[in-house]
């Protein structure tokens, strides 16, 4: 016996079906390694949209197919691909798990009708569910949690659960409970329609009498479930305050609205794997998703004509740049020129529906579809668009994340500097949480980005889509320094070579100033020793010097004031005074005391409580000092710790904090002060200069 589609309920899709609300849009989002590529070719193949279900391990599946997704068999950007299911249109946008790569699965959340969080019935993932349920919070997305893996789940999901709620703040309501047979999951019991199913791999379950040794589990995980809807109903608390047993239909139709309002995140579980419980969570998707409308209501734009918002940007090696598209209200027809943030106008070249990495031309578009335009160039991710000549207000959307890890870009081919920039330039386009920095003081081009593999990932597709091979560089550190002691000292600058020759006298008074001060020049020049027309030519000469001191580095909180000097009346010249000013730097500087200083960044280290005693270790490691702890607002059970650690030891940091807390430990950071580096760290530090040098 095959399982039917079950209660629509009151309000279900029931005569809603007439594409007039057009088609739906869900995000699978969760943990790295949980399932949700997978889970989406189970979809796709239950659906009939391809034959079978590809896999990561085979390099056959629809999304991931870039060469570097499968080069490193993980999710490196989005993945996008539509079906057809009992007439109702769906387009599935599966997120990167790496938190690495979350930030374009953030920038496409607003605009997606619902969620689905896929995760593992696994305690130890708790604290990755959570930064992806407060990430869905902010976002307002109504969202539900599958719980991935159930056949080879060592936990009892009765358990899952009460660890799982305090990663969320909404109440987590569990749809469904195991049937299992010598401690594995063989099916299901669906406790809103209140049918056991058993599992039929990658075919439809089969509806089963309820086994009678789960009877007893199935009534009560049933009333925990009414109970929590009931908190929002207080009809259903009357029935269930007086034993009356509630309409299946009444408890769709809780399940649906409580879902759409945010009220609550309903569980599922299934395994993705072998194709189980994805027809019941298609079915749930089918009834208890918002449509379109709801949602354009829900960012603010019910009332906007035409409206879509651009979530990702591709640039193609022939076709241009593609921009990632759902549409929220009204039509895009082909040709169209849609109005931006900004005011600027572009014609779309064309209108693509989009299946993984495969794009077909198709005439137009409507409210509810994901779509690609082409070559909006002067468009990026994150905006609202318009067919319309006004630009309408813009979807709130995520700030990129702040880099944590930098890499040095050196050129193979000096000739691939200026392709370099235009080609980082697309690259930050597509991927807003990369930064591209010119450092002019270390005189080196910085690739800044979220982690070990989210650089190197930028650095294959560099080279594979613009023929652009870097050397990757360790990232130079801001080293300066400074004087201890003061000292007056005289330069003279004298050339005779025929001719007009050169002279410069000048008498410097070299003195420290307090720490941030800076650099200051001044004079007190009387009787007209010096022409004060030759004056800021002595400035010039001695910041010549200082930009590199006696140690080779910047030099910073020094005081220099032009005493006296002399000139000579045919000789003397700007060049000549600039030359003098840098001899007197030149021969004064060394007798001052120069120390090495070396910048200290305060850093906000957020990680998971049970995570702290790591985390001083490693602060400690890097020549961290801890400030304080604080709990982190609004994130139950997580710990923000304050530190200062010098800039020479922050390279790599968010690799030993990501494998001291599963993944989930980030921190901000930014300079603070400079501190006096001695001893044998000075002496490494002068050694490496001089070597770099050389």
């Amino acid at each position: 016996m095959t399982s039917s589609d079950g209660p629509t309920g009151r309000n279900g899709a029931q005569g809603r079906r007439n594409g007039v609300r057009g088609a739906r849009c869900i995000a699978l989002i969760g943990p790295f390694a949980s399932g949700k590529t997978t889970l989406l070719e189970a979809i796709l193949a239950r659906t009939g949209r391809i034959s079978r279900p590809g896999s990561i391990a085979a390099n056959s599946t629809v999304g991931d197919n870039t060469p570097e997704a499968r080069n490193h068999a993980m999710s490196v950007g989005l993945n996008v691909a539509s079906i057809s299911f009992l007439d109702d249109e769906f387009t599935f946008i599966d997120c990167p798990g790496s938190v690495e790569f979350a930030h374009e699965g953030a920038l496409a959340l607003p605009a997606c009708d619902m969620a689905v969080v896929v995760c593992e019935a696994d305690a130890k993932r708790v604290p990755a569910v959570q930064l992806i349920l407060k990430q869905l919070n902010e976002a307002k997305v109504p969202h539900l949690l599958f719980l991935n893996k159930v056949d080879i789940s060592q936990a009892a999901i009765a358990d899952i659960i009460p660890n799982l709620q305090p990663a969320s703040e909404k109440p987590l309501v569990l749809r469904q409970i195991p049937i299992s047979e010598n401690g594995v999951a063989t099916g299901f019991v669906d406790l809103a329609s209140e049918r056991a199913y058993v599992y039929r791999e990658r075919a439809q379950s089969e509806i089963i009498e309820l086994p009678k040794g789960i009877a007893s589990d199935e009534k009560v995980a049933r009333f925990q479930m009414l109970e929590k809807l009931a908190d929002y109903d207080d009809e259903l608390m009357e029935q269930l305050l007086s034993d009356v047993t509630p309409a299946n239909d009444r408890v769709f139709d809780d399940l649906t609205k409580e879902l759409k309002d945010g009220l609550i995140c309903p569980v599922l579980i299934g395994s993705a794997e072998r194709g189980n419980g994805i027809l019941r969570l298609l079915k749930a998707l089918r009834h208890e998703c918002p449509f379109v409308d709801e949602t354009a209501a829900r960012l603010g734009l019910s009332d906007v004509p035409s409206a879509a918002y651009v979530f990702k940007s591709v640039h193609t090696k022939a076709g241009g740049k593609l921009s990632f598209v759902r549409v929220l209200t009204g039509e895009i027809p082909d040709g169209a020129i849609v109005t931006g943030r900004d005011g600027q106008e572009v014609r779309a070249a064309g209108i693509f529906s989009i299946q993984g990495e495969e794009t077909s031309k198709r005439s137009g578009a409507k409210a509810g579809d994901t779509i690609a335009l082409g070559r909006l160039d002067a468009i990026h991710s994150g905006e609202t668009i318009t067919v319309g000549k006004t630009p309408i207000r813009q979807i709130s959307t995520p700030d990129a994340p702040q880099p944590v890890l930098a890499i040095g870009l050196g050129l193979k081919d000096r000739k691939d500097e200026v392709k370099l920039s235009a080609a980082a330039a697309k690259l930050v386009d597509e991927d807003p949480s990369l930064v591209l920095e010119h450092n002019a003081d270390m005189h080196q081009i910085l690739l800044h980005g979220q982690g070990e593999m989210h650089l190197r990932v930028s650095l294959e597709r560099l080279q594979r889509k613009y023929g652009i091979e870097v050397v990757r560089e360790r990232r130079r550190v801001g080293y300066k320094e400074t004087i201890k002691s003061g000292t007056e000292v005289r330069g003279r600058h004298k050339k005779q070579s025929g001719g007009h020759g050169q002279f410069g006298d000048v008498k410097l008074d070299i003195q420290p100033l307090p720490r941030s001060t800076g650099v200051m020049f001044g004079e007190k020049i009387t009787g007209g020793a010096i022409p004060r027309n030759f004056i800021p030519s002595v400035e010039i000469g001695v910041r010549d010097y200082l930009s590199e001191g006696p140690l080779g580095f910047p030099v910073v909180d020094v005081s220099v004031t032009l005493m006296d000097g002399s000139f000579h009346s045919v000789d003397s010249s700007d060049m000549a005074f600039r030359q003098a000013g840098r001899l007197a730097m030149t021969e004064g500087m060394p007798k001052c005391n120069p120390v090495l200083l070396e910048p200290i960044m305060s850093v906000s280290i957020v990680v998971p409580s049970e995570s702290n005693a790591r985390i001083n270790g490693i602060i400690s490691q890097r020549r961290g000092q801890i400030l304080g702890f604080d709990a982190r607002p609004e994130w139950p059970g997580w710990d923000v710790i304050q530190a200062h650690i010098p800039e020479a030891e922050m390279d790599n940091l968010i690799i030993d904090l990501r494998s001291a807390t599963a993944g989930v430990g980030s921190f901000t950071s930014g300079f603070d002060h400079l501190a006096e580096v001695s001893g044998r760290l000075k002496d490494q530090v002068l050694a490496a200069s001089k070597a770099v040098a050389a």
